[in-house]
């Protein structure tokens, strides 16, 4: 009779050699809460979008004449770029807006390089008089505010000024920090308001004024001394310190007389026009934009600045009235994101255990459901060699596939189980249960990601952003098929233990009522994990997996003889 005995040679050397694969195992699971722990955490992904904008400031111009003297001046030298996809502008009062829309396959620094080659061309064409020359920028996801810190209270703008300094500079010392604006606060201005009576009849210029007050507020070297064998610099130090210097500058009029300003113009430390306002709760606020670094960890800076805002700022440098609120505080979504992930790998491994427990025995159950959290930290020790970032996306493809990641295991361990039956040697079970089925869950695994496949190619800007969920998918299962060949077996031949080899009844029962109590146990576990997280439906949710386990342990009861 031809001996039709299948086996999978990965599977086979690895119950041959189970001491490494538990070994695996640990080495699998630690490095990958490692890399858990380590992968940066943000709210999205950060994508790189190929436009550049280029913004011009012409003051006084009414939008004809910048459309005229600037826009298409700069339009035209930017219609000879290879890769542009779409250019559109707008001219409007004072300033011209060009947006310049590159194909994907074009890099960022390339394209905007690209840019100010063209721009550089069209300074000729614009006019003389401009403020600045274009500026020329790209749009960076990264550049958006991770949270907002509003400073309010009984003071003065100047005041809460000085007070968001403090806050600036140390909050711009962390690590993961690139800056922090200062939204709504005054600028301090010196203004020189001038008579132009007194001034007509002095006869001063507003040239000799500023002529007069330039030469004065400068600092500058004078020259080195020699001392007693040793050389020193000496600079003169001429910037104002106070108004009383201003006021008394002397003027040389063009008739040859002598003025000071203080007789022609009056002097006054005030501050700019406020450009910037910033609102909270119907008053005005000094609020803090904070910029996090590309690639660094969401949840530490949030964390990071809050321990700065508590311990340093709060209780010891500022005074006890002077309020300080966050707004706009992106890591709170991620972190509840990510509860959400780790509850929810817990729960469906407690879950998948708990359903498989009254078909397959709770040890077996039990092996299948690790299935789970295994699959997960292989998926997290590949995600930092790809460039990801534990966002919202990969969040979700991960979410996704806990589902379907447990299939593969259960079908291998199911099919050990009933090849038991037949041979009693579970080795040889083993490896002739995982040979039959090889090609069966692969072909499966390929078919369930087939159409995912096409998704990670997916052109443009929304393929760049959906981008992880297909590669996060592919990887995750992949994944379970590596867990379902090498591990489960391994785990099946060292703790399967098949019901039909002990028909005692006290035994039975003992196993019953110890399967009764896991389930209960287990239904609580998953009732506590949800009402640490979800305070407001712990209560509903904590119910449900609790009928579930009893619907369970009913019809475990009522079919088990029939089984």
């Amino acid at each position: 009779m031809k001996n039709n005995f299948k086996e999978f040679f990965a599977t086979s050397w690895a119950i041959d050699n189970k001491t490494s694969i538990y070994v695996l195992a640990v080495f699998i699971t630690l490095l990958g809460i490692s890399s858990y722990r380590s992968i940066p955490k943000e709210q999205f992904p950060e994508i790189v979008i190929p436009t550049i904008l280029v913004n011009t400031i012409y003051p006084g111009t009414s939008p004809v004449d910048m459309e005229n003297l600037v826009t298409r001046p700069i339009e035209k030298q930017l219609k000879g770029i290879n890769g542009v996809k779409k250019i559109s502008s707008n001219s409007l009062q004072d300033v011209s807006s060009i947006a310049i829309e590159f194909n994907t396959d074009v890099a960022v620094p390339e394209a905007k390089q690209r840019v100010k080659d063209a721009v550089d061309k069209s300074i000729s064409d614009l006019p003389n008089n401009l403020l600045s020359d274009p500026d020329v920028k790209d749009i960076d996801f990264s550049e958006i505010p991770i949270m907002f810190i509003q400073i309010s209270g009984n003071y003065d703008l100047d005041q809460l000024k000085k007070y968001a300094d403090i806050a600036q500079d140390k909050i711009e010392s962390l690590n993961e920090i690139t800056r922090v604006d200062i939204v709504g606060a005054l600028a301090r201005e010196i203004q020189i308001n001038v008579d132009m009576y007194k001034a007509q009849a002095a006869s001063v210029t507003l040239t000799d004024i500023q002529r007069a007050v330039a030469s004065e507020n400068i600092s500058m070297s004078a020259g080195n001394i020699t001392t007693f064998g040793m050389k020193r610099s000496i600079s003169i130090q001429g910037q104002f310190t106070n108004l009383d210097v201003m006021r008394n500058i002397v003027i040389k009029t063009s008739s040859g007389a002598t003025v000071y300003l203080k007789d022609i113009a009056d002097v006054k430390d005030t501050f700019k026009e406020q450009e910037s306002f910033s609102r909270l709760n119907g008053q005005n606020v000094i609020t803090l934009n904070v910029v996090k670094k590309s690639g660094k960890n969401l949840l530490e800076a949030s964390d990071n600045i809050k321990n700065i805002l508590d311990n340093e700022l709060i209780n010891k440098e500022f005074p006890k009235d002077l309020k300080v609120d966050l707004t706009g505080e992106q890591s709170r979504y991620t972190r509840n994101t990510l509860e959400e992930l780790n509850n929810t790998i817990i729960i469906g491994m407690i879950l998948v255990t708990i359903v498989l427990m009254f078909f397959m025995g709770f040890t077996n159950a039990f092996f299948v459901g690790l299935a789970v959290p295994l699959s997960m930290a292989m998926a997290f020790m590949i995600m930092p060699a790809l460039g990801f970032t534990m966002n919202m996306i990969v969040m979700f493809g991960l979410i996704f596939a806990l589902g379907i990641v447990v299939d593969d295991a259960i079908v291998v361990i199911e099919n050990i189980h009933r090849t038991h039956q037949k041979q009693p040697n579970i080795i040889l079970a083993a490896k002739q249960a995982a040979g039959e089925v090889f090609l069966p869950i692969l072909s499966g695994t390929l078919t369930t990601l087939a159409p995912f496949f096409p998704l990670a190619f997916w052109p443009g800007i929304v393929g760049e952003f959906m981008f992880y969920i297909p590669v996060t998918l592919i990887i995750t299962l992949f994944a379970s098929l590596f867990v379902a060949y090498i591990i489960n077996p391994v785990f099946a031949v060292s703790f399967m233990k098949h019901e039909y080899d002990v028909p005692d009844k006290s035994k039975t029962k003992k196993r019953l009522v110890v399967e009764v109590i896991v389930s209960l146990g287990l239904a609580l576990l998953s009732y506590g994990f949800y009402a640490i997280n979800h305070s407001s439906t712990a209560f509903g949710f904590g119910n449900f997996f609790v009928f579930i386990a009893l619907l369970f342990i009913f019809f475990h009861l009522i079919l088990k003889p029939y089984i």
